[in-house]
């Protein structure tokens, strides 16, 4: 436990960042799931729209750092192309 009151203060900051990428990382993954689960049943309007959210999720991990550039990109690619082999 510190003792220093800037580390203290840098200990609750922290603690309430990693519960703002905890959020915003599952909830990536979470779309990402709800998208294929849509590809897979073969809903294409629920798909489209699931592939909507997914991408700005993506694209809101990878402005707070949480996901590389390359690998929202790869992400974003699959999704887009799974969603296109559906149609």
């Amino acid at each position: 436990m510190p003792n220093i009151k800037s580390a203290k203060k840098r200990m609750r900051s922290n603690a309430k960042k990693a519960n703002v990428n905890t959020l915003v990382s599952s909830s990536m993954k979470t779309a990402i799931k709800k998208f294929e689960k849509e590809v897979k049943a073969g809903n294409k309007e629920e798909a489209q729209n699931n592939l909507n959210i997914a991408l700005q999720r993506i694209d809101k991990a990878k402005n707070s750092g949480l996901v590389h550039k390359n690998k929202a990109a790869r992400l974003k690619s699959r999704l887009t192309k799974m969603n296109n082999t559906m149609e």
